[in-house]
């Protein structure tokens, strides 16, 4: 497994390359969420390669750049385990030369749920994920669905700007409770990591509701949020149920819904989502 630095050495690998690439954009402390979309890129591509990069523009100024978890010699050693052939570690300065002032912005999708509580959170994704596509020229890239709404802003990305690569959504990965892996959940503390599973709760329910043939957004909205505002702990920020494309809420879910929410334990906030309807 190769660790590269700079922009030119990850160029010059990809040059000699025959085959496929599949590439995995992490901020690295890596959990088995992550691990699983490497899998998949490995199973469905000659060549991986995996980024490690904690990108400053998709985090406010009030929000955890700084104590973000990171823990580099621990995930090199799972994606050697994957036998990754490339891991692309850049440092702020490679991504972001100084004096740096072009940026990606994906209209309307982006202003929406977390674009609406997180101004400029996906400005700093479609940018950081436009130059790494442009680096690494990987065949597709692979994300999980836990985070639902960026890969709708991905996606569209990818078509509006004519990226020749393709996006593979892979299954949120979970704990045996249902609580979706993520880095931040290493923030809970016991007695919060216990009220985490809430959210998962709640989008059971919406999905049981769903395959009793409830179709109406509101009640699931309304059953969903009830559930949460149960749990002493959380705090919520949003509860979507929304037109997969175009993230407006729905009244009515005539075919597709796609369910998002944000919710606080404590000081955390957890996302998580799933799709109603045939996928």
């Amino acid at each position: 497994m190769k660790v590269l630095y700079e922009t030119a050495e990850v160029r010059r690998w990809r040059r000699k390359l025959s085959g496929s690439v599949g590439f995995v954009p992490t901020m690295g402390y890596l959990h088995e969420g992550h691990i699983e979309l490497v899998r998949r890129a490995r199973a469905e591509n000659k060549n991986v390669a995996v980024s490690i990069f904690v990108n400053p523009t998709q985090f406010s100024p009030h929000e955890d750049f700084a104590g973000y978890p990171r823990d580099t010699e621990r995930d090199l050693a799972l994606l050697r385990e994957q036998k990754v052939d490339v891991v692309f570690m850049p440092d702020t300065e490679e991504i972001y030369p100084p004096q740096s002032s072009t940026w990606v912005e994906v209209g309307n999708i982006s202003e929406r749920l977390e674009g609406a509580f997180r101004p400029g959170h996906f400005r700093g994704v479609a940018t950081v994920l436009a130059k790494l596509f442009g680096i690494v020229e990987p065949t597709r890239a692979y994300f999980g669905q836990k985070d639902a709404q960026q890969l709708v802003v991905i996606r569209r990305m990818v078509s509006d700007l004519n990226m020749d690569v393709k996006v593979v959504a892979v299954p949120t990965v979970r704990e045996l409770d249902g609580l979706a892996m993520s880095s931040r959940n290493v923030y809970l503390d016991p007695e919060e990591r216990e009220s985490a599973v809430v959210l998962y709760r709640a989008l059971s329910r919406a999905l049981k509701l769903w395959g009793k043939g409830e179709r109406s957004a509101e009640l699931l909205r309304k059953e969903m949020t009830s559930l949460i505002e149960s749990e002493p702990q959380a705090t919520i920020e949003y509860v979507s149920i929304a037109d997969p494309e175009t993230l407006e809420e729905l009244e009515q879910i005539e075919d597709q819904a796609l369910v998002s929410m944000a919710v606080r334990i404590g000081k955390t906030r957890l996302i998580d989502g799933m799709t109603l309807g045939k996928q």
